[in-house]
């Protein structure tokens, strides 16, 4: 009976550390899978900040794509020179893409970054890269993705393949950890409030014009011009 009893205890406890084990590591990835993901964002939002700051000779390519199931994009950022021969050369290029994940546990994507071309100073990975990862081109970033999806903002649709020789207003970047689910179409996917998405502008100057009101009553030139959308500086404004 004691055998028994003990076993009964012994059941009991095992039960409830996993119960307590299951929802601590639901808390945790609450906690560190967004953390993650907005390092992931951040880092692909610099890449863009300093590949673009010369707009000319630089081009965004994007392609979607399944592996095994998930969703996942690539993203290519080159920006090219003309060099003494007038022949195109690469002064550097930079790629995300992802990848089924075939060493993990769980089923899901990693995440993969590239850096090449002339300029070879990569501030991101180069300090942190091995001898013999030198030797490879694609670095991962993370692993454990389940949702990997790049896009381009155009009205409220969004697309998913880029290959314009000119630059799109924005890029969006959705990622996510969360457990995936199985589609009617065979793919795995995951709902949409466990996706964290941002959106990188590309083009962020915009001419705006401004008008200064004069002092005196208006003329009939300056009622036509009062419907217009420009913007209007207050009279008394205080310059430092």
């Amino acid at each position: 009976m004691a055998l028994v009893i003990g076993a009964m205890v012994l059941t009991a406890i095992l039960g409830v550390y996993s119960r307590a084990n299951r929802a601590a590591e639901s808390v945790l990835s609450q906690i560190d899978n967004p953390s993650l993901a907005e390092e992931v964002l951040q880092l692909m939002a610099e890449d863009l900040d300093r590949l673009l700051g010369a707009a000319d000779g630089t081009t965004i390519k994007i392609a979607p794509g399944f592996d095994n199931g998930f969703a996942r994009s690539r993203l290519i950022l080159r920006r090219t020179f003309k060099d003494g021969k007038n022949e195109e050369k690469t002064f550097e290029e930079i790629v995300w893409l992802a990848g089924y994940d075939y060493d993990g546990d769980t089923p899901g994507l990693v995440i993969y970054r590239s850096h090449d071309g002339l300029s070879m100073e990569d501030k991101l990975l180069d300090p942190k890269r091995e001898t013999w990862e030198k030797n490879y081109p694609l670095v991962p970033v993370c692993r454990g993705v389940t949702f990997f999806r790049i896009e381009v903002p155009k009205g409220d649709d969004f697309l998913e393949r880029w290959s314009d020789s000119s630059l799109p207003p924005g890029v969006r970047v959705t990622l996510s950890f969360a457990e995936p689910y199985k589609t009617v179409r065979g793919t795995w996917d995951v709902l949409d409030h466990q996706k964290i998405g941002r959106t990188i502008a590309i083009d962020r100057t915009r001419k705006i014009k401004f008008t200064v009101p004069s002092t005196g009553p208006p003329t009939e030139d300056e009622d036509q011009k009062s419907d217009s959308n420009d913007v209007q500086v207050p009279e008394k404004t205080e310059r430092k």
